[in-house]
């Protein structure tokens, strides 16, 4: 019988996890009392909250909690402590790259407007950097229920912070809202200064929202992506261009885009061709982080440690890691093959 390996030790990439959804329930708590915040009874009860946001109405709920959660966030030791965190609890699960997911306007009331407020996420970034050794960047996303105004702006100062550790440009928050091709200014600002292309595609939609990324936003990468699984050419078209999906399996259940884990097509994906990278999107609201996934992918998809051995691998060629660190995970890839 083949030993099992522990996934936790499995070296990796981590490139879809959102920054207040990266928070530690633990931490909120304390936050939340240091600020006098009352927090809805679903984030304070020490289990995951019920979710289910494939209508209006559910996603309403998920965005209250998140919008909840991020009213904690005041000062700038409070970002500090959100992304030493972060990447504390991504050490422990295997990952030795993390490109976290941040809308800074979103920050930018509490921390003195839009530039203080990216420029102290950056600086939060380089010290944990310091402190962990985890290697680390940011993927600043707009919102697309904001004017796509707001998103060229966005881009603009992305671009401008590329040389301080942002690598992409992402577009999150409810997609059955705002057309992609309404956000084409702005990704097209991202790509000519560098940056890779993530957009949210296929999740709360279907097939279609994956095609318009690719077709409007020119994605390099797709921010889940799994509804893609419904059409073959497309599934097709993604292996062939070699575009990764980032895929949360335990979000997508838990917002109920799929009833069981066993729904999430990551067999359909792999099988396919389609590149995929785990990721966590938001622990504080899903109650598991990035090595639960790739068990997930085990118990409910019998992947094999080979098969998770080469998501990891998909995981860090897909990341904008520089060459040396890429190197060093996939050798850790078939170290951790081979012990």
């Amino acid at each position: 019988m083949e030993r099992v390996r522990d996934v936790s030790e499995l070296p990796k990439a981590h490139l879809h996890l959102h920054f207040t959804g990266s928070m530690r329930s633990t931490t909120l708590l304390e936050l939340a009392d240091k600020y006098g915040v009352r927090l809805p009874d679903a984030l304070t009860g020490g289990e995951p909250p019920k979710l289910r946001a494939t209508d209006e109405r559910g996603w309403f709920r998920f965005q209250r909690l998140y919008d909840a959660a991020r009213s904690c966030l005041r000062e700038p030791e409070d970002i500090q402590r959100l992304v030493r965190e972060a990447a504390e609890e991504d050490l422990k699960d295997g990952s030795g790259w993390l490109e976290i997911q941040v809308d800074p306007t979103s920050y930018a009331p509490r921390l003195g407007g839009l530039i203080p407020a990216l420029e102290v996420i950056l600086d939060a970034v380089d010290s944990a950097v310091r402190d962990t050794g985890l290697g680390m960047r940011v993927l600043v996303a707009a919102n697309r229920m904001k004017h796509p105004l707001d998103a060229r702006t966005l881009a603009r100062l992305a671009v401008r912070y590329a040389d301080r550790g942002i690598v992409g440009f992402g577009l999150s928050n409810d997609e059955r809202r705002g057309m992609a091709r309404d956000f084409d200014r702005a990704f097209a600002i991202a790509r000519e200064g560098g940056l890779l292309s993530a957009p949210h595609g296929g999740e709360l939609t279907g097939p279609a929202s994956v095609r318009d990324c690719l077709d409007d936003l020119h994605a390099s990468r797709i921010g889940h992506g799994v509804r893609a699984a419904e059409d073959p050419r497309l599934l097709k078209r993604l292996a062939d261009r070699g575009v990764t999906c980032e895929v949360c399996p335990a979000s997508n259940v838990a917002l109920g885009v799929y009833e069981k884990h066993a729904d999430v097509p990551l067999r359909t994906l792999f099988e396919a061709g389609v590149p995929m990278a785990l990721g966590a999107d938001d622990p504080l609201l899903f109650g598991s982080r990035l090595a639960a996934q790739y068990e997930i992918a085990r118990r409910h998809h019998a992947f094999t440690d080979q098969e998770l051995a080469e998501l990891a691998r998909q995981s860090v060629r897909a990341s904008a890691a520089p060459e040396d660190v890429r190197t060093k995970l996939l050798a850790g890839v078939d170290d951790w093959l081979a012990a």
